[in-house]
Parts: C-alpha cells; sequence; structure tokens
C-alpha cells in the first residue's frame, strides 16, 4: 500500500547507454566495468532519419532484443533496473547473513529478504496468516462493522471500498488534510467492467475465473467459490459504473472537492463517519477532500442494494487478492497468471530470489535505500547534476521570457515559480526511523502487514503536523525521477544518477540527451496541463490571463490530436488527453535540454565521433532513453491506463515537431516532420 500519497508526475521508464563509441571506464568497489558510450552498432542505417527516427538510431538494437518471457517490455529501462538487482541482491544476502542488531535497517532487510526466500514456511502457512482479518469479516454483522473492519484491513496493506488517506491540501500547500476517494476494484480500471471488444470480454471472464480460483484456493467448494466470484463481479461493476475515469482524475480541480463532515455524512448516510473516522485513526477537526463525491453518493445506494453477505465475500476477495503474493505458491502464481499473463503478456515468473527483492523493496525499500547508498552512490554526482540543473533552469528562464504567445504580466507569474523550484538528488537528508517495525525472517506474510501498518501510521499522523519538506516519494534505488506539484519540487533518486544513465566522464551530447532530457522533462511538469493549475507554492491557483490560458490551450490540443494519431496495435490509439501532461514533459524536456546543451557548447569545438557531431549524437542519446519492446498484451493494457505514451512515441513524436532535429539531420521531408497543421511549439 502507497501511504505516501503525492502527485508525482514523474517519468516511468528512461535510461540510455552513454556517449559514442568513446568508452567510459567506470569504477564500484573491486569491479571495473567498460560502458559504450553510444553503441553506433544499434543504428540501422537502412532507415532514414527523416523517415523513421527510432528504427535509425537503435532498429538493430530492437530486431535482437525481443521481449524475455518473464516480462511485458524489454528496453533500456529494464537493462539498468536488471543491472541494479544484481548490486541490491548483494546488499540484501550480505544482510541476511549478518545477524546484525534488532530492528536496524541492516537487521530489517535481511530479515526480510530471508522471509520472502523461505518458499517451506510460505507454502506451509498457505492461508493461515490471512485467518484472523478472515474471521474478522466472517464477524461482520452490519455495514458500519464492515467499513470498520475494512479499515483494520487497510491498515495492513488490504484496500477496498474507497480509499483514504493524508495529504498535503492542494489549494494551501502549508497544511495536512484528509482525502477520501474512489475505489474498491480489482481491475486496473473501470473500463475493464464494460468492455467493447472480444479481448475484454474475454479479460472479464477470465477475471471471474481468476477470483474464483483464489477463493477455492483459501478453502471454498469450487461451486461455492464460482458464485462467490459473480458476486464480486456484479457489485464491483456497479462501483465501477460510478468511478471518475482516467482523464477526468487528472484534472487537479475536478478531484478537489472541500466538504465538512456533516456534509460528508448527508452524502453517505450508510456510514457513521465520526465512527470510522476514529476507528481509521484519523483526527480530522476541520474539513476534508472528497476526489470523487459521485463515487460515494452511489455508494450509499449500493449499500442498501447488496446484502451484507455480498459485502463480505467481496471484503475476503480483496484481502486475499491483495496479499496473494505473500502466501503459499498456489496463491502467487494465480495471481501472476491473471495479472501478469493474462494482463499483459507475461509466459514465466521471475526466479524467487527477484520476486523477494522485489518484496523486499515494497516493504522496507527506505532501510534498503540507505544501504544502497552507502555503496553505490558517489557523492561527486550531486553537484555535476546541480550543474546540469542550473544550465536547464537557465534556458527555462531565457525561453519563457521571449514567448510570443504569453503577456508580460503571466510571463513574470511563471518566472517566479520556476525560480521558487527546489530540488532532492540522490538519498533523503533525513532517514526515517523504522525501528517500531517487527520483522522476522520466518513470517512473510506478517512482515507485509507490519510494514504497511507503520506506513499507515505514518500517514494519518499527519494531520495537525508541520508539512514535511524532507519526504521522498520514492526510494533511493529507484530508476526513475518525478515532479511533485504540491512541493514544487523535482526529485532524482540515486540509481538514476549512475551509468549508464548519468556519466560524469561522458561527453556533453550524451549526457544532456539523457539525464539532460529527464531533468527538463521534470522541469516540464510544473508547467504542463496540469502542473500549469498550480503556483509556485504548490497551490492550486490560477495565474495565467484569459487569452495566455487559451493560447496554451490552443498548443496542447494540437498535442492530443498528434498522439490520438499513433496507433499502437490493430485499432487501438494512444489517448492524446490521458498522455497530455507527459507528452508536454516530453516535448518541453527535450527542447530545453538542447538548447541548455548548445550553450554549453559555445564556443567549444565540436568533436566528430562516428561521423556524428554534438547534436546528432544529442537526438540519438535521446532515442536511447526509449528503445524498448512491448508484448502487445501490455501495449493495450498501458495506453488504457497509463499516462505517458508508449516508449516508441516518446523518441518520435516530440522530436517531429522540432526543426533543430530536422537541422541536425538535414530533413527536408519525411514522415519524422509533422505538417504545420499538427506541428506543436510550447514551451
Amino acid at each position: 500500500m502507497n501511504t505516501l500519497h503525492k502527485t508525482i508526475l514523474g517519468i516511468t521508464a528512461i535510461s540510455i547507454t552513454v556517449a559514442c563509441n568513446n568508452k567510459e571506464t567506470v569504477q564500484h568497489e573491486a569491479t571495473v566495468e567498460t560502458i559504450p558510450a553510444f553503441d553506433i552498432s544499434q543504428i540501422d542505417s537502412s532507415y532514414s532519419p527523416c523517415e523513421d527516427f527510432e528504427q535509425f538510431a537503435v532498429g538493430n538494437w530492437l530486431k535482437n532484443n525481443p521481449v524475455p518471457e518473464s516480462e511485458s517490455r524489454w528496453g533500456s529501462f529494464n537493462i539498468v533496473h536488471d543491472a541494479n538487482e544484481i548490486k541490491l541482491k548483494t546488499i540484501v544476502e550480505e544482510a541476511a547473513k549478518a545477524k546484525a542488531k534488532k530492528n536496524t535497517p541492516l537487521q530489517q532487510v535481511g530479515d526480510f529478504y530471508a522471509s520472502a526466500l523461505d518458499s517451506t514456511t510460505v507454502n506451509k502457512l498457505g492461508i493461515q496468516p490471512l485467518q484472523p482479518l478472515l474471521d474478522k469479516i466472517d464477524a461482520v454483522a452490519s455495514i458500519q462493522e464492515l467499513v470498520e473492519t475494512m479499515t483494520e484491513m487497510r491498515k495492513r496493506g488490504s484496500g477496498s471500498i474507497f480509499g483514504y488517506y493524508v495529504g498535503i491540501d492542494s489549494k494551501n500547500s502549508s497544511q495536512y488534510i484528509a482525502y477520501i476517494s474512489q475505489g474498491g476494484l480489482g481491475l486496473p480500471d473501470e473500463a475493464y467492467y464494460t468492455p467493447q471488444d472480444e479481448r475484454g470480454k474475454n479479460i472479464l471472464v477470465e477475471y471471474e475465473k481468476h477470483i474464483a480460483a483464489l477463493f477455492h484456493l483459501s478453502g471454498q467448494e469450487e461451486e461455492e467459490a464460482k458464485t462467490n466470484a459473480q458476486k464480486v463481479v456484479a457489485l464491483e461493476t456497479n462501483l465501477a459504473a460510478s468511478c471518475m475515469n482516467r482523464v477526468e482524475r487528472r484534472d487537479p480541480l475536478k478531484t478537489y472537492n472541500k466538504f465538512t463532515k456533516e456534509e460528508l455524512q448527508k452524502l453517505c448516510t450508510s456510514i457513521d463517519w465520526e465512527a470510522f473516522f476514529k476507528v481509521a485513526e484519523l483526527n480530522i477537526t476541520g474539513d476534508l477532500i472528497v476526489s470523487q463525491p459521485n463515487f460515494i453518493k452511489n455508494l450509499d445506494k449500493a449499500f442498501k442494494t447488496f446484502p451484507i453477505d455480498t459485502w463480505k465475500t467481496y471484503m475476503k476477495w480483496h484481502l486475499i487478492n491483495d496479499m496473494a503474493s505473500n502466501l503459499s505458491i498456489e496463491f502467487e502464481q494465480q495471481a501472476f497468471s491473471f495479472y501478469s499473463t493474462t494482463l499483459r503478456g507475461v509466459a514465466t515468473m521471475k526466479p524467487r530470489w527477484k520476486r523477494a527483492l522485489s518484496k523486499t523493496n515494497g516493504s522496507v525499500g527506505e532501510q534498503l535505500g540507505k544501504l544502497f547508498v552507502e555503496k553505490h552512490f558517489p557523492e561527486e554526482s550531486k553537484q555535476k547534476v546541480l550543474d546540469l540543473i542550473a544550465n536547464i533552469s537557465a534556458v527555462f528562464e531565457e525561453r519563457l521570457a521571449q514567448l510570443n504567445w504569453m503577456s508580460d504580466s503571466t510571463k513574470t507569474k511563471a518566472l517566479d515559480k520556476l525560480g521558487k523550484f527546489t530540488y532532492k538528488i540522490g538519498y533523503p537528508d533525513q532517514w526515517k526511523d523504522y525501528s517500531d517495525v517487527e520483522i522476522n525472517s520466518k513470517t512473510l506474510a506478517q512482515n507485509v502487514m507490519n510494514a504497511n501498518y507503520h506506513g499507515y501510521k505514518e500517514n494519518v499522523n499527519r494531520l495537525g503536523q508541520p508539512i514535511d519538506k524532507t519526504e521522498w516519494g520514492m526510494t533511493p534505488q529507484t530508476v526513475n525521477a518525478y515532479y511533485n506539484s504540491q512541493m514544487n519540487e523535482i526529485v532524482f533518486p540515486a540509481a538514476i544518477l549512475q551509468p549508464p544513465f548519468f556519466n560524469p566522464d561522458a561527453d556533453n551530447a550524451i549526457n544532456y540527451g539523457g539525464i539532460g532530457g529527464v531533468i527538463g522533462h521534470e522541469f516540464s511538469h510544473g508547467f504542463d496541463d496540469q502542473g500549469s493549475k498550480s503556483d509556485g507554492d504548490g497551490n492550486l491557483k490560477n495565474w495565467w490571463s484569459e487569452e495566455d490560458l487559451a493560447n496554451f490551450k490552443e498548443r496542447t490540443n494540437k498535442l492530443v490530436n498528434q498522439f490520438n494519431t499513433y496507433e499502437v496495435a490493430e485499432g487501438n490509439h494512444v489517448n492524446g488527453e490521458l498522455t497530455l501532461g507527459e507528452n508536454i514533459a516530453d516535448i518541453a524536456g527535450i527542447t530545453l535540454s538542447y538548447y541548455a546543451l548548445v550553450k554549453a557548447m559555445k564556443d567549444k569545438k565540436d568533436p566528430m565521433v562516428d561521423g556524428y557531431n554534438y547534436k546528432q549524437r544529442f537526438f540519438l542519446g535521446w532515442a536511447q532513453v526509449w528503445h524498448a519492446n512491448i508484448k502487445d498484451e501490455a501495449a493495450i493494457d498501458r495506453i488504457k491506463t497509463d499516462p505517458h505514451s508508449p516508449t516508441r512515441y516518446r523518441t518520435i513524436g516530440p522530436l517531429s515537431n522540432m526543426p533543430e532535429f530536422h537541422e541536425a539531420f538535414g530533413c527536408k521531408e519525411g514522415a519524422m516532420i509533422a505538417p504545420d497543421s499538427l506541428k506543436v511549439a510550447i514551451w
């Protein structure tokens, strides 16, 4: 359960191989690795860069790197992630052998990993770790007891019926506030419950089979399990009908609906909300935010429509499903069969050590991160990345000042926001205290629940406290980055600031095409279609004139239309509205980084490498950030649920709009040049 709920509009998959055939030598402890800066063998010169730059730049890599059976896609991110796992594996194995002092990060990491590896104990226990909670559900006699029992499960990592958490108030970033949101679905999106094609219909059928299979594994007779699965699907379909879709949920104004406790009580009378808050340990003294009021209103009707026994069955299902990967192998395999194979086309499970490492990252990730940065993060990288940030920020400032479609008054406010950006690099300045979390080497499911309860308490205890400006939304070992609009900050974990993402010894062109593009992307999120609704202090507040906002929307609408034309699999197109924020950040990010590179290269000799000048190498580096193959099942699932465009269109979409790209490769015509009616320039 992610109890740290933030607006994280970060990139999901970034990686590159660094610099054109000049070699960079990187040393970590006793291991010396030679990394090719840019491997020109990836280039497929049978393609013109002006016709299909992805195939030109990385076509041979795409041919030679099919998606492994254990993955849904395979690209730069996966390769870097796998290399990272080897480092983490060494750390967790050493921790497991260390016999460290109780409740220290070393002990918690080592014993958690040991419990996740211990298949003998996990298989012997079966469903037993959940039995106390299942018994609580059996004892429920009313809707109020049902909701209060739900809170006990949520504390331990199972979510159902509706969501709730404490986060920064989007309109008053100086305080925390409680949020209540829609939830309660076992499928990735509400649209899965009303399928329009054969694949969607088959997924719904398989989902019902999956529910029945888990019920049967938990001890129910086959016919009873099938009947209960039908009840769950019927109830979830009802809830899905009142859910806000993903495009609507992207709009922070639509999800900011302030209610008093009395107004909430009138919205859903089936729940005694004051009693619920007490059980949930939420000390609400003022207003709260109901992100999707229509869902909560419909929930009141659903409580009256479905009998209590159906709700209890539904509750059991969510508990078992949410915890299945921490139970015996039969449960884990069944969850994999549906969520990985049926939904995303993954054929085989990863080896147990990788699954154990993933669980360790999920439950004791910050403790593991502390051990990771001690071994694998060179402190000098911080300053070099800060230098890149300063260069890109300066370019953004210059370009904002020169915009011909924005008035001076709005420019002033945009520059104010840019000037208030803060940065976090590598790892937290303050490590959190987890010494009260009980971790045992023989109790995987209980370890997960203990860690979840700590995170839950940490979250709800924020109410009434000062904003924690030191908090991170990702662990240091995460290969990613993000922008948080409520703190107006960009964050770069340690794992993305290492070869081949960022190499302090690599040439400027590749570093700017790689980590520079990432930095520019995150900067741009503060000025995308949703980030631009917040001011420099992180508050939802309009700082645009009406005319400037209309000009901005005219440009972003073009981007929606452009990406709507991209077909991912037969009959399945990119959703330009869902992906708009990320597409704005991509095109703005690469533009900012390009001009920062041009500034850095001013008055410097351009060292041609393998026949490519620095501007061409910049774009080759960008292509390496995104190269990836993906299975059709995963691609179709992602365009329904992921606010990021598929990697192919993150590569070529922004470039088709850039005269700078066309100039670098001498493009006069070709598919990589968007028609003027679609061409977009924003920042």
